[in-house]
């Protein structure tokens, strides 16, 4: 049967061949992709009457050109690039005061590593913290807030926000390396130190957690409270009068 229909095909290309040329197929195609590359090959044949393959001076190594040109499988290569990596800019720093909604100062507790929110009285305000904040640029800018880190004036320590357990919770860290947070990426851990300050009235602001939406920096209802994380619903003020210094 192969034999048969591959002396059908010789003899059917040998009727359309150029005058001089013959076609011989010395073995049978084994797959169906050598029939594909055969036919292929008389196609490029019959559409070049015109060309001068057809001329006295064709040659041996112009039929190799035809056969090899219709035989070349084609493969498309599409190249991959990394996306860039998402990253929070620091644009610059500023001295900052800041009090709760109750007036109430924040204060570094001695030989501790918390801030706690204190009605301060008379000449007690020296112990008040002023925040060194550090602004960034959001990879993709937001109107409404925009991400802050908040270090204490004259230390490396700086407010960050990690899980304890199962939840948020509010820490200070020491920072060594300070260009550390020059350029903070959106996957890494460093994200722990940034807040999104979003303004809700004249100098009043909150700061959420850019780890962990939805959870606030907050104190406490009662006076001498550490301050803490908590959540919309908590029983706790989330509001800020933070002023710059000039």
């Amino acid at each position: 049967m192969e034999s048969k229909m591959s002396c059908n095909m010789a003899e059917m290309w040998s009727l359309k061949m150029p005058k001089g040329l013959d076609l011989e197929i010395s073995h049978h195609p084994k797959k169906m992709k050598s029939v594909v590359n055969l036919i292929l090959a008389m196609e490029r044949f019959k559409g070049s009457t015109s060309e001068p393959v057809l001329s006295t001076d064709f040659r041996d190594e112009s039929l190799l050109t035809i056969m090899l040109e219709s035989i070349v499988e084609e493969q498309i290569v599409l190249e991959r690039t990394a996306a860039a990596p998402v990253q929070f800019s620091r644009t610059g720093e500023y001295q900052c005061s800041v009090t709760d909604s109750q007036k109430r100062s924040l204060v570094l507790v001695p030989n501790s590593m918390e801030l706690h929110a204190v009605t301060l009285q008379g000449g007690s305000h020296n112990q008040k913290v002023q925040l060194a904040m550090s602004t960034y640029v959001h990879p993709t800018p937001s109107t409404e807030a925009r991400p802050v880190a908040l270090g204490i004036k004259g230390t490396n320590l700086y407010l960050s926000c990690h899980k304890n357990d199962d939840e948020p919770t509010l820490h200070l860290e020491e920072v060594t390396n300070k260009d550390s947070l020059s350029r903070i990426s959106a996957e890494s851990e460093m994200v722990r130190f940034l807040f999104y300050k979003r303004e809700t009235g004249l100098g009043i602001s909150t700061l959420m957690s850019a780890r962990f939406p939805s959870w606030y920096i907050s104190t406490a209802q009662n006076d001498n409270e550490r301050v803490e994380m908590c959540q919309e619903i908590a029983p706790r003020y989330r509001s800020f009068n933070i002023q710059r210094q000039s």
